[in-house]
């Protein structure tokens, strides 16, 4: 399908949860003049841990790079854990450009401002140490899911994810804590946009906040979600990972998209 833009972020290539099996499908079923990466694309403190690369992680970068040199203009905004890549900001590493934040401008004409969203983490900034050993430990509740849904799965039970489910806790107590939603809109507001796509907290989400348009791209370590713009202006949620388990199971599928006006 083709959409005027996508948004993809929070895909931590090289971390064990990463579902780049999911993202590769996907990328192969989608495509779109712009595609924003908006962060947290290669997980480097992942790799500071030791290699845990698979082959399917290299599969979707070469997507990306098959998109990129087929005309898709392919936009890399750097998150927390590919930090490294912001030294960059600014020139093209690849067939990617760089920069540290983006205005992408609607259909319509409207302006919203694409960032990763860690800038606004007050755990990133103020306690560094706790947001890598919350790295760490997601990475081991991860490894939990196999062992748990073997278990679910004879049971009858459909997939369900520990691992998500304490970071989402987790990201939730960082959001009201720091206010970052609100200080994501006063961010756009100030950059003279209509609303901001963002990543960082790992929970797809369409809505307003004090009058500006918010919308969180999700992630592809559990949900395996995007946001897309349609060609008349749409904005909405892809729930690319949910379609595909429901596929699978031949179970009903639930509605895949969360749309926006």
């Amino acid at each position: 399908m083709k959409y005027r833009a996508l948004f993809i972020s929070d895909i931590h290539l090289a971390a064990r949860a990463c579902r780049s099996e999911d993202l590769v499908s996907f990328l192969q079923a989608h495509d779109a003049a712009t595609i924003y990466l908006v962060g947290d694309i290669i997980d480097f403190w992942r790799l500071r841990r030791g290699p845990s690369w698979r082959a399917s992680q290299t599969e979707a970068i070469k997507e990306l790079v098959a998109k990129a040199h087929g005309g898709t203009r392919v936009v890399y905004i750097p998150g927390n854990h590919d930090t490294e890549i912001r030294a960059f900001a600014g020139t093209t590493l690849g067939p990617f450009e760089i920069c540290l934040q983006a205005i992408h401008t609607a259909a319509n004409g409207s302006r919203y401002l694409v960032i990763h969203g860690d800038e606004f983490d007050g755990v990133i900034h103020n306690a560094y140490w706790l947001a890598v050993l919350g790295d760490i430990a997601y990475d081991i509740a991860a490894a939990a899911n196999t062992l748990l849904n073997w278990v679910r799965r004879g049971l009858g039970l459909r997939y369900w994810s520990l691992s998500a489910y304490l970071k989402y806790r987790v990201k939730r107590a960082v959001t009201f804590a720091g206010n970052y939603e609100n200080k994501l809109a006063a961010a756009a507001r100030e950059a003279g946009a209509v609303g901001v796509i963002c990543g960082h907290i790992h929970h797809a989400a369409i809505h307003e906040v004090d009058g500006i348009g918010y919308m969180n791209t999700g992630d592809w370590v559990e949900s395996g979600t995007a946001i897309a713009e349609h060609i008349d202006g749409r904005f909405e949620i892809i729930r690319w990972t949910d379609r595909l388990r429901e596929a699978q199971s031949g179970t009903p599928s639930t509605p895949p998209v969360t749309p926006a006006s």
